[in-house]
């Protein structure tokens, strides 16, 4: 997701970047473009201020200002919510996966439709309105998509308010994630968090020290009550492109040029934030780098260079082998690869690529499906067009269009028996992550 955090970023001369919203993917809104220009969810720059509810992007939004709780904007007081130790998950066994199977086809249809959603919320609390729905709707994950300043106590208080209020379904708990990635893009800050260096800063770091910062990182979120971090960035932009890839290296959210570099960084953040009991993704597959507008804020991003074979590819393929959690998703158009369909619907990419070149067996993530990237197609069909190219997972920043999105998938789904067995497939991927993370136990 893009950079979202309302902070400036690093431009180049004549360029300013709008202080704006940012998704669950940590995008920034960038004004300017041109071909082939688009606009990613990324996260933005860190807000002065614990931020107010704003549209979700394509990654998780940013502080705009300063938010207060009023009447419904609620903290609900709700008993202390316990994890697992903050310890390094092991690798899951196949019975616990065939435990998760059975836990998923226990679950109602509803319910497990509800596993494949995350749902956006400010940073400062969730509405009454919010959690009434999301209760409804059985939706499964959160994202926290605005920067705070608030600190980790505060954050603890909300995380717990929100599992608290969105409840549980037989034992299984809500996943509630944030983009920290650092720089630029964190979403949590204050006291009880380290600022973190932007990946252009982490990438002078060996990977050994890199691994132990983000270690402590992790300990920091695990902490507040999150489960998941949406990072570490796998784009590799090229010197050519540099500050004019606008989604990441406009924000310093890249380790780099050098495909071997990324990797090995890439490892060294996803290991340490694992290592403190916090599901991890990389992103943005099949990489962000060679674009120039924003997915979360263009309407036309387009890569004409990566190819199915790329070498830039090889970030993600070593991110996978080192045990990520997920494999986020981009939202551009890749015309050597899938010229009809962006990234998020081309099964091409989402299948044959992700499960079948990579032999990703996790979870597949989308990025903000609000982002304008993916306008070209109804808001209500994009969680199912995911799902139908392979996706299990849907972050759906804007609150207004979460509803719709279930229903669709909730009718199509009542008529077709092979898009039932999908549902408990990508279902069952997501019981088995949250078996890892403690946050059910599949039996």
């Amino acid at each position: 997701m893009t950079d979202r955090l309302g902070r400036r970023a690093r431009l180049p001369a004549g360029l300013l970047l709008g202080l704006t919203l940012i998704t669950g993917c940590g995008g920034v809104d960038q004004s300017g473009s041109g071909p082939g220009s688009s606009t990613t969810p990324h996260s933005t720059p860190r807000a002065s201020a614990a931020p107010t509810a704003t549209q979700p992007t394509t990654g998780p939004p940013t502080a705009t200002g300063k938010t207060t709780l009023n009447s419904t904007t609620t903290m609900t007081p709700a008993p202390s919510q316990t994890k697992t130790p903050n310890t390094a998950p092991t690798s899951t066994s196949p019975a616990t996966s065939n435990s998760c199977r059975s836990l998923a086809g226990a679950l109602s249809l509803k319910q497990q439709i509800g596993q494949l959603f995350m749902a956006g919320t400010s940073s400062a609390g969730m509405s009454d309105a919010e959690a009434e729905r999301l209760a409804r709707l059985k939706v499964g994950s959160v994202i926290l998509l605005e920067n705070s300043t608030a600190g980790r106590a505060t954050i603890k208080q909300v995380t717990d308010s929100i599992r608290h209020r969105v409840g549980t379904d037989h034992g299984v708990r809500p996943l509630l994630a944030a983009d920290q990635e650092g720089g630029q893009v964190q979403r949590l800050a204050g006291p009880g968090f380290d600022t973190i260096p932007s990946a252009r800063d982490q990438a002078r770091m060996s990977t050994t020290e890199l691994r132990a910062s983000a270690r402590i990182w992790g300990d920091q979120l695990h902490a507040a009550g999150i489960d998941a971090d949406l990072a570490p960035v796998a784009d590799v932009v090229p010197a050519s492109i540099g500050d004019r890839n606008r989604p990441i290296g406009a924000l310093d959210r890249g380790y780099g040029p050098d495909p071997k570099v990324v990797e090995q960084h890439d490892i060294a953040f996803l290991k340490g934030i694992q290592a403190a009991g916090v599901a991890t993704s990389v992103k943005h597959f099949p990489n962000l780098g060679r674009v120039i507008g924003n997915t979360d804020f263009a309407t036309d991003v387009t890569d004409d260079h990566t190819t199915r074979d790329d070498p830039d590819l090889r970030p993600f393929r070593g991110s996978v082998k080192a045990g990520v959690d997920m494999v986020m998703v981009s939202s551009a158009r890749y015309t050597k690869i899938d010229p009809d369909s962006p990234a998020t619907f081309s099964s091409t990419i989402v299948s044959r690529m992700v499960r079948d070149d990579l032999g990703f067996t996790g979870v597949i993530i989308s990025d903000d499906l609000a982002g304008k990237a993916l306008s070209s197609v109804p808001s209500r069909d994009r969680a199912l067009d995911f799902l139908k190219a392979g996706g299990d997972l849907s972050i759906v920043g804007d609150p207004s269009t979460i509803e719709p999105m279930v229903q669709t998938v909730r009718r199509a789904a009542a008529q077709d028996p092979k898009l039932r067995q999908r549902i408990a497939d990508s279902a069952t991927r997501v019981l088995i992550m949250k078996a890892r993370y403690g946050l059910t136990d599949c039996s």
